[in-house]
């Protein structure tokens, strides 16, 4: 099995903003929806850059997750 990574991907470009409409959409996605906690296990520095890319953003860090995770979820669609 190949193991895929972003700065694999095509479209890595390094640092990066995120558009307001996709933390809005993050935000607004699942608000009313019921949500299902969930655990993932981070190591210390993933979970530091994390908060501090959150941070720059002006969001929380979950959001800033949420985003990740739902961007993910469309781009493995459209790839496959």
């Amino acid at each position: 099995m190949t193991r895929w990574r972003v700065k694999s991907s095509p479209t890595y470009k390094g640092p990066f903003d995120l558009a307001p409409e996709h933390v809005l959409a993050a935000m607004r996605r699942y608000k009313t929806a019921k949500k299902k906690p969930t655990s993932v296990a981070l190591d210390e520095r993933t979970l530091k850059e994390l908060k501090a890319l959150a941070d720059h953003q002006g969001i929380p860090y979950q959001v800033l997750m949420r985003v990740f995770i739902l961007r993910g979820i469309e781009s493995m669609k459209q790839a496959s």
